[in-house]
């Protein structure tokens, strides 16, 4: 499939040729290290919304304390990685791509997250401080409100990220500068 390359105002421009390996490892380097990044929060929010639907067993022998610092570390490390897509990494990209602007989807989808991931973050502060004990059925309820979304993104970014796409924005050398 032949790719065409976007003109500043959007509309299609020129074909483009193949990638060589090579080219299309510098143009994909950013959708391979995103990926790294996001299958870490694949795996932790497997292990959390496995632990919940364990019916009353706790997964792999976690104690409510483990699950809640699992949780509580899923959250921080989540906004973490956000607060640096938003200060660093959005910013470079949107010079040339409308995805990565303000009021986009991928910067929506991130408030949604927060939205819930707040939420989540909440009861479990008060799991760990012995206000609430932690109820996996109200975890899980907490972490449904926003996984679709969560989930979403997670693929979405990467997907925008990708060799075929980045090329349509940026030359090699870009590539090259680009922060991650």
């Amino acid at each position: 499939m032949t790719q065409e390359a976007s003109n500043e105002d959007g509309t299609e421009g020129h074909k483009l040729p193949p990638l060589s390996l090579k080219d299309f490892g510098t143009y994909n380097r950013l959708a391979a290290q995103m990926d790294q990044f996001h299958n870490h929060f694949r795996l932790a929010w497997n292990d959390l919304q496995n632990a919940c639907s364990a019916n009353g067993k706790r997964s792999g022998g976690q104690k409510p304390k483990q699950l809640v610092s699992i949780g509580l570390r899923f959250c921080s490390q989540l906004d973490f990685h956000h607060k640096i897509e938003e200060e660093h990494v959005f910013p470079a990209l949107a010079r040339k791509m409308p995805e990565f602007r303000q009021k986009q989807t991928l910067l929506a989808q991130h408030k949604k997250i927060h939205r819930g991931m707040a939420e989540l973050e909440a009861y479990l502060e008060k799991c760990r401080s012995g206000v609430e004990d932690l109820e996996l059925a109200e975890m899980k309820r907490l972490m449904d409100a926003f996984g679709e979304v969560l989930w979403t993104h997670l693929d979405e970014e990467v997907r925008t990220l990708n060799a075929e796409n980045m090329r349509k924005y940026w030359t090699l050398e870009e590539m090259r500068t680009l922060p991650m």
